[in-house]
């Protein structure tokens, strides 16, 4: 049986679960968009509650650090790992406000492969719910966690060339490829900040092993 001189201090652990829990919110709203007539404008004031309540959770956890004399994790760590989790939310959060403000309601309908990203988010926030409760403890069936988030996210990238492709295709006006293409970004984005959750978690790993 592993000692450690590290108090097991659950607080921060319920920190990391809620933040998951929130992602899968923010994700499950994102998702709406591929509705046959999401409210774009609701979608969008959704996700900035979900992300300013993020925001407040995030930085709850920084003051629990600054004022705890012996962490249960690196300090360090947490910060990294509180602040990857936060960027999720803020990219999820801009991809939903910039399809609201740039007008792309007026399309018949989100790109396929745009869909095909979200898609692919939702499955990474289920596998973050998933795994983040084992951070207590970080048994060996944590690996499988960062193995997966690969996997994911090579998925992700595969949705995210594609949609390039059709943007590229000349299918959409010009100033319409732009604005797509920005909204592109940032869900690629919030998939790449999954991964970067994971290679936190596995350098807690490694350190901890």
């Amino acid at each position: 049986m592993r000692f450690s001189l590290k108090p097991q201090d659950d607080t921060f652990y319920a920190f990391f679960n809620d933040a998951a829990e929130n992602i899968r919110r923010g994700v499950g709203i994102l998702a709406e968009l591929g509705d046959d007539a999401p409210d774009f404008q609701k979608i969008s004031e959704r996700l900035v509650d979900v992300e300013h309540d993020n925001d407040q959770l995030t930085h709850r956890l920084f003051n629990k650090v600054n004022s705890t004399f012996v962490t249960p994790m690196d300090r360090t760590d947490m910060y990294h790992l509180a602040g990857k989790l936060d960027d999720i939310l803020d990219h999820i959060e801009a991809a939903a406000n910039l399809v609201y403000l740039y007008g792309l309601s007026d399309l018949p309908a989100l790109p396929r492969e745009m869909i095909e990203q979200i898609t692919v988010l939702t499955q990474q926030a289920e596998l973050l719910v998933e795994f983040m409760p084992k951070l207590k403890g970080l048994n060996a069936s944590m690996q499988d966690f960062w193995v997966e988030c690969n996997r994911l996210e090579n998925d992700g990238d595969r949705a995210y060339r594609m949609l390039l492709v059709r943007l590229y295709s000349g299918e959409y006006p010009a100033l319409t490829v732009m604005k797509l293409k920005e909204v592109g970004d940032e869900l690629e984005a919030a998939c790449d900040s999954f991964e970067s959750v994971s290679n936190v978690v596995e350098s807690v790993y490694v350190k901890e092993s």
